[in-house]
């Protein structure tokens, strides 16, 4: 039977101060200074426009992404959060998360962030190598992200993450096992650590740069992992390592949770109980068009089809180390579980899914490792 599952909120700032060459993100150079009384506005008529009706589930959690939301000020957050608030109840533990960029802050703007509500960071480190964070067109250097994470703490943040990639042009093993070990020494709750993949659209992907060989990419995996290991990181999804926190937020997504997106570009997911749909929506790209709209601020919308279900839950679920409840499945889907058991029980004959799937859908450690493999099953 369909429930309705949690609900979370993510909020899309666009704009940053230069476009890195691998980021395919909805992201926008700043140029001549930031809309922000505007953009609040905007995002909060957004909010009223995207507001399923008789919503009365509370918020679990907000992320705001970008681009930079740090370019924005404490006041502007506190603004937006005050009206978010306003039109949604808040868990009493509601996680409130903000990516930020440490050419961009100082203790200050930290301090003002907290007072605002916001309880978590994601601190976009990439590397601590000055050389490799020329290369990725960063603005900041291994000193300025240190220094980031000082003074998050002196502003009274206990719950840090810092997103790190390996596989870095050009990049050793120990040279990524610094990076880590230099991540791990920042005494930090959670530590998202992934490669860098050449997307299309980027300036790496019409002029790639040389990237290591797939034997030091293994490599970089696996003693990366047992390092993050050995220092009390738990890797629970595929490139999240908590060591006593999760990104609560992310999870809602790997359990195929339900999410409104508002802001430029940003991507929602909603459960009609009453209609038995689910259906995806995603916001007008382009910044000034998205401050120009007065009423409808949807790009396009569309219903998952039932036949696309099963893939589009295994997809986010199966990335959990720990998998699911297998009872998410039929509540968060509509469809019961035998209309994929015999998906089920190939994936266990082939070792890629656990055996006790009727209690857990959890990949097998080699499903973890082929698991496009095992997502294939459901396609």
């Amino acid at each position: 039977m369909l429930k309705r599952p949690p609900l979370s909120l993510y909020i899309h700032i666009p704009w940053c101060v230069r476009k890195c060459p691998y980021c395919d993100f909805n992201s926008h150079a700043q140029k001549d200074g930031l809309p922000e009384q505007a953009y609040t506005e905007a995002l909060l008529a957004d909010l009223d426009n995207s507001l399923p009706k008789d919503e009365n589930r509370p918020l679990e959690s907000i992320f705001i992404g970008g681009g930079t939301p740090s370019l924005f000020s404490g006041n502007t957050f506190n603004h937006l959060l005050k009206g978010v608030q306003q039109r949604l109840q808040f868990a009493p533990d509601i996680e409130i998360t903000m990516e930020a960029n440490p050419g961009t802050v100082e203790h200050d703007r930290f301090a003002a962030y907290r007072e605002a509500g916001i309880n978590r960071l994601s601190i976009g480190v990439q590397s601590f190598n000055n050389d490799h964070l020329t290369k990725l067109g960063r603005i900041h250097g291994r000193d300025e992200a240190c220094n980031a994470v000082a003074l998050a703490r002196e502003a009274g943040f206990n719950n840090i993450n810092l997103d790190l990639m390996h596989g870095l042009p050009n990049q050793t093993i120990d040279g990524a096992m610094s990076d880590l070990l230099q991540a791990i020494d920042l005494s930090v709750e959670h530590i998202s650590w992934y490669q860098l993949t050449l997307e299309p659209n980027t300036v790496f992907h019409a002029r790639p740069p040389v990237l290591p060989e797939d034997e030091t990419l293994w490599g970089i995996q696996e003693q990366g992992q047992a390092l993050l290991a050995s220092a009390g990181f738990e890797q629970y999804e595929i490139s999240a390592y908590g060591r006593g926190r999760q990104s609560r937020h992310n999870r809602n997504y790997w359990q195929f949770g339900d999410y409104i997106g508002i802001g430029a570009g940003a991507h929602g997911k909603l459960t009609d109980i009453e209609s038995g749909l689910i259906q995806r929506h995603w916001k007008t790209r382009q910044p000034e068009k998205y401050l120009a709209r007065t009423d409808s601020f949807i790009s396009g919308e569309r219903t998952l089809a039932n036949d696309e279900l099963p893939l589009e839950f295994m997809m986010n679920a199966l990335r959990l180390n720990q998998g699911v409840p297998t009872a998410y499945f039929t509540e968060r889907t509509g469809i019961e579980l035998t209309a994929i058991e015999t998906e089920l029980k190939e994936a266990v004959s082939r070792d890629l899914l656990d055996a006790d799937y009727l209690n857990r859908l959890r990949p097998t450690a080699k499903g973890r490792l082929f698991l496009n493999d095992l997502l294939s099953l459901f396609v």
